[in-house]
C-alpha cells in the first residue's frame, strides 16, 4: 500500500510539471500570436492569429485544468498519510487519557483511609510529574498534525476553485473560437466554389488510396503539380523595342534552411504512448509516427504553418488532416472527433484543427519529407 502511495505521488507530480511546462509553453505561444494579430492590417490575417491565440489560450486552459487536478491528487495523497499518522499518534494518547480520567474518578477521601494510600498518593502525583511534560509533547505534536490537516483541506478547496475556474474559463474560450471560426468561414464564402472543387478531388484520392501512406503520397504530388503550375509565368507583352529586351533572371528556389519547419510544435499535449517506429496499429493498418493520450475534448493546432490538403474521415482513422508544409514536408494529425479546418484552408503554426474524442483518445502524428516518414519529435521547438 506504501509503494502504491509513492508511485501515485510521483505520477502526480509529474503530471503537475509537465501541465506547469505546457501551459507555460502555450501562454508564451497566445501572447506572441495576439501581439501579431494587433500589428497586422488585413482582416483576414488578424481573424487567422486570434483563432490561433484562443487555441493556444485553450490548450492553456487545457493545462491548467491538469495543473489542478494534479495539486487535488497530491493533497489528497498527503491527506491520507496524514490521517493514518494521526490514527497512529492518538492511540496511545487515548489510552493514557482513560486511565488518567479512571484516576480522576477516584474519590480523594476514600484515598486517605487505604492504608499506604499517602505512599501511593505521592508515587502517583510524582509520577504524573513525570508524565505530564511527555503528554503536553505528544498532544503538542498531535496539534501540529491536526493544524495541518486543516491547512491541507484549505488547499484542497483552493484547488477546487481554481479547477471549477479553469473550466469555466475552457467553456467560454470555446465559444470565442467558435465565433472567430465562423467569422473566418464568411469571410472565406468568395472562394468557396474552388475550396469545393479541391475537396471532391481529395475525396476521389482518398477512395482510391490503399492505405494512409499512399493517400499522403497522392496528395503530396498533387500539391506539388499544383506548385509547380502556380509558378509558372503568366502572358508576357512584346516589348515596345525587341532589340533591347534582356533575358531576366530566374528566382533560385528557396533552400532548406527557408522553408524549414520553423517552431515546429505537437499538436496536442498529451502521455507518449509510442515513440518513431514503434509498432502502432490504428484502424488495422500501421502507423509510421508517433501516439499522444490527450485529455478526452482535447484542442489540436497545427503543427507548423501550410495548407490543408485533406480535412474529413479516412477508414479506420476516424477524421484525419493532411497539412502541407513548406519544402515538401507533410504533417498528418489522426484521431479528431470534430473537424475545425477544411481543404485548403491556409494555417499558420498553432491554427486550431478540431478536438479530440472525448474519453481516452489516442492522436497519431506523421511528418514526412518528400514522401519519406521522420520523427517528429527532432523538430518540435526548433
Amino acid at each position: 500500500m506504501a509503494q502504491q502511495t509513492y508511485d501515485d505521488a510521483a505520477d502526480a507530480r509529474r503530471a503537475l510539471a509537465d501541465a506547469r511546462s505546457q501551459g507555460a509553453t502555450a501562454r508564451e505561444r497566445a501572447e506572441r500570436l495576439e501581439a501579431e494579430a494587433a500589428r497586422v492590417s488585413a482582416v483576414a490575417d488578424r481573424t487567422a492569429r486570434e483563432a490561433a491565440a484562443v487555441a493556444a489560450r485553450i490548450q492553456q486552459t487545457e493545462a491548467d485544468i491538469a495543473e489542478h487536478q494534479a495539486q487535488a491528487r497530491l493533497i489528497g495523497r498527503e491527506q491520507a498519510v496524514l490521517r493514518a499518522r494521526l490514527a497512529e499518534r492518538q492511540q496511545p494518547v487515548v489510552r493514557l487519557t482513560a486511565a488518567l480520567q479512571r484516576l480522576s474518578r477516584r474519590p480523594p477521601a476514600l484515598a486517605l483511609l487505604r492504608p499506604g494510600s499517602v505512599r501511593e498518593t505521592m508515587y502517583m502525583r510524582a509520577l504524573l510529574a513525570t508524565m505530564l511534560p511527555e503528554v503536553q509533547r505528544r498532544t503538542a505534536a498531535l496539534r501540529a498534525e491536526i493544524d495541518r490537516s486543516k491547512a491541507l483541506q484549505q488547499r484542497a478547496e483552493v484547488a477546487q476553485r481554481n479547477l471549477r475556474e479553469s473550466q469555466a474559463m475552457l467553456t467560454a474560450r470555446r465559444k470565442t473560437l467558435a465565433a472567430l471560426e465562423t467569422r473566418q468561414r464568411l469571410d472565406s464564402r468568395s472562394v468557396t466554389g474552388a475550396a469545393d472543387r479541391e475537396a471532391e478531388r481529395a475525396l476521389a484520392l482518398a477512395e482510391q488510396a490503399r492505405d494512409l501512406g499512399a493517400l499522403t503520397e497522392e496528395l503530396r504530388k498533387a500539391g506539388a503539380v499544383r506548385d509547380e503550375l502556380a509558378r509558372l509565368p503568366g502572358p508576357v507583352m512584346r516589348p515596345a523595342r525587341p532589340e533591347e529586351a534582356q533575358v531576366a533572371q530566374t528566382e533560385q528556389a528557396p533552400t532548406e534552411a527557408a522553408v524549414g519547419l520553423s517552431g515546429y510544435l505537437l499538436p496536442v499535449a498529451g502521455r507518449l504512448v509510442s515513440g518513431f517506429g514503434a509498432a502502432q496499429q490504428q484502424g488495422g493498418a500501421l502507423v509510421r509516427g508517433i501516439a499522444l493520450a490527450p485529455r478526452g475534448g482535447a484542442q489540436l493546432v497545427a503543427p507548423a504553418a501550410g495548407r490543408v490538403a485533406f480535412a474529413g474521415p479516412y477508414r479506420g482513422y476516424g477524421n484525419i488532416v493532411i497539412i502541407e508544409h513548406p519544402g515538401g514536408w507533410t504533417s498528418l494529425v489522426t484521431g479528431l472527433a470534430r473537424l475545425d479546418t477544411s481543404v485548403g484552408a491556409p494555417l499558420l503554426g498553432g491554427s486550431p484543427l478540431g478536438i479530440a474524442g472525448p474519453g481516452q483518445p489516442i492522436v497519431t502524428i506523421e511528418l514526412r519529407r518528400d514522401g519519406l516518414p521522420v520523427n517528429p519529435l527532432e523538430f518540435v521547438g526548433r
